[in-house]
């Protein structure tokens, strides 16, 4: 199993308005067959003020590759997410793997 977080470094005051995206996106996703549910999290403190993470576990390497074609061809999904580079300053995506 692994772990897939997505790392948002948002612009000051963008952090609502990225996590409702990313609300709306889970409800997306689910619909497209990811199987666990997407956490939302956002920073209370850390290296970066507004950051925003989405975390997901997926069975194997495969099945995050097959389900990410899928979804960014999906048109529900590019609507939701349309213009968030607005909100945000930088990001990455984290991928590890659950060894407990």
């Amino acid at each position: 199993m692994f772990l897939v977080r997505e790392v948002m470094y948002c612009k000051p005051g963008k952090v609502r308005p990225m996590v409702e995206k990313f609300k709306e996106l889970s409800k997306v996703m689910k619909k497209l067959g990811y199987k666990s549910p997407v956490r939302i999290l956002t920073d209370v403190s850390g290296e970066r003020y507004w950051t925003v993470v989405v975390a997901q576990e997926v069975e194997s390497l495969e099945e995050y590759a097959e389900l990410s074609r899928k979804t960014m061809s999906d048109k529900n999904l590019q609507k939701v997410m349309k213009d968030y580079h607005e909100l945000v300053v930088s990001g990455h995506r984290e991928i590890y793997q659950v060894e407990q």
